[in-house]
């Protein structure tokens, strides 16, 4: 057993570090409050292979794992730039048509994910079902040789700065009658497709839709996979990287905060010449939350590893843990460096409290806590179903 990084995923993390320092969380902020997008950081992302690192190198990525892209996604939030869409184009999306995609499908999307000139988001929450995929509203039909898709999405991140949405639907299953989900690529442009934002008290620069899906016609390959039989496993494919790189995303969260907040203790002088961090009532909540943090990031090595072997019963176990972890870490450690802060903690130049809506969200999706809790007592620890 190891906890080292590898010299490749060590020159990963440093690499990213540096990039993510380079724009900082002062341009995150100054993006998301105009309304814009983290374009520059985006492109240059993509550029330098970091967006493509889970992605098969014949497709243009680096062929690594969803270990590498937890490293892009930490590292980045930890820079002060988590990028929502880091998880939903190349953890959800790539990893779905690595998995269970045609190979047209493939060669068609991967290398623009790669290099991130292409961008898929993810739909499959729903205003009533939420995203209990056995309740989904929304209706794939046969119609010749394509299909027609119905029904409501919402919370669904970044759709104006992509070129498709993966739409989870439930269709008939000619064999048994019975309703089961189905993937399909559907361009963001598709007639009866339609979109209305969601205002949201979270400073992002992704934006959040509700979409609407009207008799949306799609040809017979926008069915990710070869067949109907495909859908199941390829929604399930795309469910553990989020919920991995989610968690990293909030782990890296936790440490800028941490940091932020340790600097400055460091260096405030109130009473006399003591630093304030030289107080326990300061430097112990902080000590605390760091904890806290490392717990959670060892949580996320061990999903990711676990995924990456190929294990995905342990890697879904795990990956809900470490969900778990990070959220309710990342959420103390902003908190807690607020606070360590105070006044100075709510305001925008200090960098923490602009981040309080975010952390808060990360214990709500993309999977609450309490379902969270639910799976482990169920699946962990023997219990009867509760819901």
């Amino acid at each position: 057993m190891t906890f080292d990084l590898t010299p490749e995923q060590d020159q990963l993390r440093d690499a990213v570090r540096a990039l993510g320092r380079r724009y900082g969380h002062g341009y995150f902020v100054e993006k998301a409050k105009a309304g814009e997008h983290t374009t520059e950081l985006w492109t240059e992302a993509g550029q330098l292979g970091y967006l493509g690192v889970n992605i098969p190198t014949e497709y243009g990525g680096g062929g690594g794992g969803i270990t590498e892209l937890a490293i892009v996604c930490e590292e980045l939030a930890a820079a002060g730039c988590p990028l929502l869409l880091l998880v939903v184009s190349p953890a959800i999306a790539a990893t779905i048509l690595s998995r269970h995609g045609t190979e047209e499908q493939r060669k068609r999307h991967l290398p623009g994910l790669a290099d991130g000139s292409q961008k898929i988001v993810f739909a499959i929450t729903e205003p009533e079902a939420g995203s209990n995929f056995h309740r989904l509203g929304t209706v794939a039909r046969r119609d010749g040789d394509g299909w027609l898709l119905s029904g409501r999405k919402c919370y669904i991140s970044g759709v104006d700065e992509a070129d498709h949405v993966l739409v989870v639907a439930r269709t008939e299953d000619a064999a048994t009658g019975k309703l089961k989900p189905a993937l399909f690529l559907v361009p963001t442009d598709a007639a009866g497709l339609t979109r209305s934002k969601l205002d949201m008290e979270i400073l992002s620069p992704e934006n959040q839709f509700l979409l609407y899906l009207d008799d949306v016609r799609l040809p017979g390959d926008a069915l990710v996979g070869e067949s109907l039989d495909a859908g199941l496993p390829a929604l399930f494919a795309g469910l553990n990287p989020e919920r991995i790189t989610v968690a990293a995303m909030g782990a890296g969260t936790g440490r800028y905060a941490i940091e932020r907040a340790s600097e400055y203790t460091a260096t405030r002088k109130v009473w006399g010449g003591r630093t304030i961090g030289s107080h326990q009532a300061v430097s112990h909540p902080l000590a605390h939350a760091a904890v806290q943090v490392e717990l959670a990031r060892l949580m996320i090595q061990k999903a990711a590893t676990l995924y990456d072997a190929g294990r995905d019963l342990e890697a879904g176990v795990a990956g809900n843990m470490a969900k778990y972890a990070s959220g309710e870490a990342a959420a103390l450690a902003v908190d807690t460096a607020v606070q360590a802060l105070g006044g100075a903690g709510m305001t925008t130049e200090y960098g923490v409290a602009t981040l309080l809506g975010a952390v808060r969200a990360g214990r709500i999706a993309p999977v609450s806590r309490e379902m969270i809790l639910n799976f482990v007592a169920q699946h962990v620890l023997g219990q009867d179903k509760s819901y």
